[in-house]
């Protein structure tokens, strides 16, 4: 966790808008631990995971939004959710993602 947030840091330094998205909760099979993070960049730029690859697009593209509007938001992702088959959630687990913007 120590590298992402140095990674957020060094981006926001920089001057590049950062989001942070962090797994809050896990149930069943999850392929990151609760507390797992990911930060993007405005360009889409991604460091660390979520999802050990497989919602990492939705997440980053999600991250883009929250950029641009400067407001957190909080993802699902399920086996129950048609939305996670289509990026590749079929581990059998579930877990939620706050997204949220690096003041």
């Amino acid at each position: 966790m120590e590298d992402i947030l140095e990674k957020a840091l060094e981006w926001a330094v920089q001057g590049e808008k950062v989001a942070i998205a962090t797994v809050t909760q896990t149930w069943g099979s999850s392929p990151c631990p609760t507390g797992s993070q990911l930060v993007v960049n405005g360009d889409s730029v991604f460091f660390g995971s979520v999802s050990g690859g497989c919602v990492e697009a939705a997440v980053v593209e999600e991250s883009q939004r929250v950029i641009a509007s400067g407001n957190a938001t909080e993802l699902s992702f399920g086996v129950s959710d048609e939305a996670a088959w289509e990026v590749g959630l079929a581990c059998g687990g579930e877990i939620r993602v706050l997204v949220e913007p690096v003041a």
